[in-house]
């Protein structure tokens, strides 16, 4: 598979963000943020890993999903920092590009 910069976007959020949940884990050892970073790259991963090509589409409405449901959790929960809105800006764009990366495969594959 060639990578699209479209794709190769997508990959480098995903690795952003789970990268600054997994360092933020480490002083306090936040076993949620370990598992949200790992959550990021095993989704962003399976996207678009050939083996799962047949459910790309679930996959993205499933990074979708996940990426939202951390933005409303830091939303409810989350401390306000700069690293915090810097990530939810990451984020945000995340699920823009996704949602992009979806319209130019016609919500499929």
């Amino acid at each position: 598979m060639t990578f699209r910069p479209l794709q190769i976007s997508i990959i480098l959020l995903a690795t952003a963000t789970a990268l600054i949940h997994i360092v933020l884990a480490l002083p306090t050892n936040l076993i949620m943020f370990y598992l949200n970073g790992l959550g990021y790259i095993g989704l962003a991963a399976a996207l678009y890993l050939p083996q799962f090509a047949a459910y790309r589409r679930i996959i993205r409405w499933t990074l979708i999903g996940f990426t939202a449901v951390t933005i409303a959790g830091w939303a409810i929960f989350g401390e306000r920092s700069l690293i915090a809105y810097i990530d939810k800006l990451i984020e945000a764009a995340l699920i823009g590009l996704l949602a992009v990366d979806m319209r130019k495969n016609g919500g499929s594959v």
